[in-house]
């Protein structure tokens, strides 16, 4: 099972420094080629995607965030930091299981 890393420069940049593949996205067009891309690459387990490139695509990738079993589709902050008012983990877990942790 394999990353991948959606998202700004420095993002796609410091995964790539561990071995992370990945799309630099800036565009909703380039961020949609890049998801359906790593969407469509069996070996990708989890996808990595910044919070500003998810809510680029944040329709398509509501679709797929707890729908299906694999990939796994995790949002992080990019360079701006968490955005305000976004879930956290926690919060994600607990709609995803329906039970408050």
């Amino acid at each position: 099972m394999k990353y991948y890393v959606i998202g700004d420069e420095d993002a796609v940049l410091g995964f790539g420094m561990v071995g992370v593949r990945g799309a630099a996205a800036s565009t909703e067009k380039e961020a949609q080629e890049a998801f359906t891309q790593a969407l469509d690459d069996g070996d990708i387990g989890i996808i990595i995607i910044t919070e500003e490139t998810a809510d680029l695509i944040r329709p398509t990738v509501d679709r797929y965030v707890f729908t299906r079993q694999f990939p796994l589709i995790v949002e992080i902050p990019g360079r701006s930091g968490r955005r305000e008012g976004g879930k956290t983990l926690r919060d994600m877990v607990n709609a995803a299981i329906g039970i408050k942790l």
